[in-house]
């Protein structure tokens, strides 16, 4: 008995003194399968996989070239050195909905917290512990290759002051609930606005063109709202097999970084969860698509 209360002593002692490391805890069976499905939804696979050089699944290292830069996506597999395995559940939430670091520091925008931030606790909660069960990889972060001033943390304090205010996403209560199912969806956990929606000199979204079309890295995207230039001539079929399998309807298919959204994303969702958004799609202020020089 003395050696047992000896040992859990010396577990607790040393959990106080890394207090950044979580007691081991398996999590819920029933927690890791919702959290599989959000994290689909959100699209992790994409932004942290180096899928254009072979990379391993969510082990970092994916390109994304902006005005600013190049941006790399970091290891977030449960690695204790290169990944997230120090994290707590905490930390973790606190990155989605406020964009800091375990450390402190700020993240860049080109990690969509400005999105995130709208996610539920218990969403949230559920894709830590789907994360937790992920394969690890030890692969060191590939560091962002971005030039003065945009590349000193400090600034976001501003940037984020100026563009950014964090909090769980409320429902609107003039809408049906299939609505909100859906704004959820679109603005938050898959978070399109941060590819349709064009962008100011410094990076953040503006808000009076949502969804309106923007630019990627590897070309434009187009306009997503009810207007006849943008989806106002699709029919509901026709937007739900774009969803499903990317299919257009003039026969083609969708590619670049679309096709990987419906392959890893939105080819993943309910039929209930795609119709929610195109229902709250068709919510969406009508703007005509911008000419770009």
């Amino acid at each position: 008995m003395i050696a047992k209360a000896a040992r859990a002593v010396l577990i607790l002692a040393l959990a106080i003194a890394a207090p950044g490391v979580a007691l081991a805890q398996a999590p819920a069976p029933d927690a890791v399968k919702r959290g599989e499905y959000i994290f689909n939804a959100a699209g992790c696979l994409s932004c942290h996989t180096d899928v254009k050089n072979n990379g391993q699944p969510l082990a970092g290292g994916r390109e994304m070239k902006t005005p600013f830069g190049s941006f790399f996506g970091p290891n977030i597999t449960p690695h204790p050195t290169y990944g997230i395995g120090r994290w707590t559940e905490a930390q973790f939430r606190r990155a989605l909905r406020e964009g800091i670091r375990p450390d402190g520091a700020h993240y860049f925008p080109s990690f969509p917290y400005t999105s995130f931030s709208g996610m539920s606790d218990g969403d949230i909660s559920d894709l830590w512990a789907y994360m937790r069960t992920v394969p690890q990889e030890a692969r060191p972060n590939t560091p962002h290759s971005i030039g003065f001033p945009f590349n000193i943390r400090l600034g976001m304090i501003g940037w984020k002051w100026l563009f950014f205010t964090p909090g769980e996403f409320k429902p609107d209560p003039a809408q049906s609930a299939e609505v909100n199912r859906g704004a959820y969806l679109t603005n938050h956990l898959s978070h399109c606005g941060e590819c349709h929606t064009p962008r100011n000199s410094l990076g953040a979204r503006d808000r009076s063109r949502h969804l309106g079309g923007g630019a990627i890295h590897e070309g434009p995207a187009p306009n997503i709202t009810p207007h006849p230039t943008g989806l106002g001539k699709w029919s509901p079929a026709d937007l739900l097999d774009l969803l499903k399998n990317g299919g257009k309807p003039d026969g083609d298919f969708v590619g670049g970084e679309m096709a990987e959204v419906v392959k890893e994303t939105t080819g993943k969702l309910t039929d209930a969860d795609l119709q929610a958004m195109l229902a709250y799609l068709r919510t969406v202020p009508p703007l005509e698509s911008q000419r770009r020089k």
